[in-house]
């Protein structure tokens, strides 16, 4: 099993290019089945996720292709997928597969939508709370479907196809945003859905979507209105810049100190984060090639903040957030909203020295002068990437074991920080 290796005291200075955001492409290429034309996406991110959910789309009948490397292209610039379903072969997504990873669960919208009827496993995921899918349930039902629970699976079945309705959240949840929006393209009549997600990825499911001739509006607002179409068609789309990965590079500059430019960013993605980091100390700048990040010399300050849905502080950043706290000169509060469990990191970072007491879903971090490098156990993907930004800043050397999970979600991390200055390595186990 691989580990990271970081020898830490070494300010970060150079550029970061910024892939496309994993959380987009997951539901941009779930929504290749709901066409029999080709959809192409660029700017798709090389990741465990993105090869795991070609494996699910695959079982479906959803024949790809990746396109080669153009000459002088970046190593590191994203890759070209072209997904094609011209028929749905099995409507069936087995729980080996969709236990791997949660977000596998939203093909279930588009295979109700395409073929009036779905077999999916319940979820797996990150052990970062239960995440139910009542709301999915309860938002294809008012569509029209009939479900049961079978053996661990959720059947669902549209006779004569999905139904325009009104869908409410009683709670705002992302991929049941996304998976009730590509299912209701392919409705008959209007659907409204009310407390929908505004992220990003939302509003760039929408964009893809009508590009493959979806009627859409309100995407970016708390309700959206989708139009029911007969069929879609193919389009081409790219990727938008994945934000936590642009707040993550950002908080590692933020907390070793160094001037970076995190290149392709867009800071309209994540202003609360930004704005966080600016009243933490960093110099934060939107610039045509990316967003330019800097601190010099001056201490780290705290600073309280409570993770919230977009426009919010994204629960994703909480991690690396906490990192950067606990070098603040003072002390700090995070209190998590989102995810009940998503502080099984606190103790790895306490055994670099971090100073850090919970009560309940608030963690408060009493900053020290120094971190010292030991070695730590990743327990998730947000976890895993903040105690190598604490190992940037620790003396000596840090090891963060069982780094699968950054392969899940952070494109060849070493080698980007590498790139300015950072002494990292991975080590094969």
């Amino acid at each position: 099993m691989d580990s990271i290796k970081v020898v830490g005291g070494v300010e970060l200075n150079g550029t970061i290019p910024i892939s496309g955001a994993k959380n987009a492409a997951l539901p941009l290429m779930i929504a290749s089945l709901l066409t029999d034309e080709t959809l192409t996406l660029t700017n798709v991110p090389r990741l465990r996720d993105v090869a795991q959910l070609m494996q699910i789309l695959s079982n479906h009948g959803v024949d790809y292709s990746v396109n080669g490397k153009r000459n002088g292209q970046d190593d590191l610039a994203g890759q070209t997928l072209n997904l094609t379903a011209r028929e749905i072969v099995d409507t069936t997504a087995p729980y080996e597969l969709v236990s791997k990873m949660r977000a596998s669960f939203w093909v279930v919208g588009p295979l109700v939508a395409r073929c009036h009827e779905a077999r999916v496993s319940l979820p797996g995921g990150c052990a970062i709370g239960t995440r139910p899918v009542d709301f999915f349930i309860d938002g294809l039902s008012a569509l029209g479907a009939e479900i049961e629970i079978e053996g661990g699976y959720v059947v669902v079945r549209a006779p004569g196809g999905l139904k325009g309705g009104r869908v409410e959240f009683p709670k705002v949840s992302v991929g049941a945003t996304h998976t009730i929006m590509m299912a209701a393209t392919l409705a008959k009549g209007e659907t409204e859905i009310v407390n929908a997600a505004r992220e990003p990825e939302v509003v760039d499911l929408a964009a893809c979507l009508k590009a493959m001739g979806a009627k859409i509006e309100g995407e970016g607002t708390s309700t959206i209105r989708i139009q029911g179409m007969p069929r879609l068609h193919g389009a081409h789309h790219a990727v938008v810049a994945d934000r936590i990965e642009t707040g993550t590079y950002a908080m590692a500059v933020a907390m070793t100190g160094g001037d970076v430019l995190l290149q392709g960013a867009r800071a309209d993605l994540l202003d609360a984060a930004l704005d966080t980091l600016r009243q933490a100390g960093a110099d934060i700048t939107q610039t045509p090639d990316g967003i330019k990040v800097y601190r010099n010399g001056n201490g780290i300050q705290p600073v309280d903040v409570t993770t919230e849905p977009f426009p919010g502080f994204p629960t994703d950043l909480q991690a690396q957030f906490m990192a950067l706290m606990t070098k603040a000169g003072g002390t700090s509060r995070i209190t998590e909203t989102i995810f009940e469990n998503r502080f099984m990191h606190v103790q790895e970072l306490a055994r670099l020295g971090a100073q850090i007491h919970i009560d309940g879903r608030t963690a408060t971090i009493d900053g020290v002068s120094t971190l010292r490098g030991a070695p730590v156990m990743a327990t998730d993907l947000r976890a895993s990437v903040s105690l190598v930004i604490a190992g940037l800043a620790a003396e000596g050397e840090t090891t963060v074991s069982r780094v699968y999970h950054l392969d899940r979600g952070f494109e060849r991390l070493e080698d980007k920080l590498t790139r300015c200055g950072a002494q990292i390595e991975r080590i094969s186990g």
